[in-house]
């Protein structure tokens, strides 16, 4: 009669066994599967942003069948760097923050815009203290008055007020105001004004209307004073190189996937009534801007 072997040499012996084994090819796939890496750039506290872009992280995970994980990021410039540096490969960039993505990342696209970014507006904003008004011309009384703008690099918080301030006096920022600083973000610049930190600033639309419609307390000290022209604004932009990670039309359809977002509450986060195809071409204005200001090179 053969020995009994006891059950915890027989578990081990067979496990040993299949350790060995070659893995399945389909299993090395799964493990391995690349995960779709997005940021945007930081245009509000980071509380907003995680909320409303840890929901597009989950609808996008849905629609295209791959896991896609939000990556916050501390300024525009990091947003750029890390689409650059290819730690995300898709992001919600403002105008000129997407320019420069693109210039730095060869064959990369704006592929979505929202309905709403065909035709953006920055609003200049000043404290009730200083007796300014809102009118259709740009407003010349604000000279000698202390100006902030957004974020250094935000199209709507500083690319387009200051192409403005400089067309419509014919003087740097600098030279019309009394003192000028940059607030971070659309949300601290009507913090600060409304606060009297700052007389005047100028930010996102979009922004105020979001703090129009909340009710904030800052929309009673803090009123808009002029609109800027229309221009083109955010956008969804990806890298070229995806298709080689997750297969031939997989632009095609990140960019299906954000032209079809429905969801009313999800939208509203951004907010957009929703978002309509994009091409680089749309933003050559941008560009041209932003070279006339020396904000990027040849």
């Amino acid at each position: 009669m053969l020995p009994t072997v006891p059950t915890t040499i027989r578990r081990r012996s067979l496990l040993a066994g299949l350790a060995a084994l070659p893995v399945a090819p389909a299993l090395v796939r799964a493990e391995q599967a690349p995960v779709l890496y997005f940021s945007a750039i930081p245009d509000d506290d980071d509380t907003r942003l995680t909320e409303r872009f840890d929901r597009v992280a989950a609808y996008l995970s849905q629609t295209l069948g791959v896991e896609v994980r939000y990556v916050p990021v501390k300024s525009y410039a990091a947003a750029v760097t890390a689409f650059r540096n290819d730690q995300v490969q898709l992001a919600w960039f403002g105008g000129l923050s997407g320019v420069q993505a693109r210039l730095l990342v060869p064959g990369s696209r704006a592929i979505a815009q929202g309905a709403e970014d065909a035709a953006f507006v920055t609003y200049f904003i000043a404290n009730t203290a200083t007796g300014l008004t809102e009118g259709p011309d740009f407003p010349k009384a604000a000279e000698g008055l202390s100006f902030t703008f957004g974020a250094q690099t935000s199209t709507s918080g500083r690319l387009m007020p200051e192409f403005h301030i400089r067309q419509q006096t014919g003087r740097a920022p600098e030279a019309f105001f009394s003192n000028v600083g940059f607030s971070g973000d659309h949300g601290q610049t009507l913090r600060l004004v409304a606060s009297g930190a700052w007389q005047v600033g100028a930010l996102n639309y979009s922004v105020y209307e979001q703090a129009v419609t909340e009710g904030a307390p800052e929309i009673q000290t803090a009123r808009v004073i002029w609109k800027t022209p229309p221009y083109p604004d955010y956008n969804w932009t990806i890298r070229g190189d995806v298709e080689e990670r997750w297969g031939a039309g997989f632009i095609d359809k990140v960019q299906a996937a954000l032209t079809g977002m429905t969801d009313a509450e999800l939208l509203a986060s951004f907010p957009r009534t929703g978002f309509i195809p994009a091409d680089n071409a749309l933003y050559a204005p941008i560009e041209e801007t932003a070279r006339q200001l020396d904000l990027i090179g040849e």
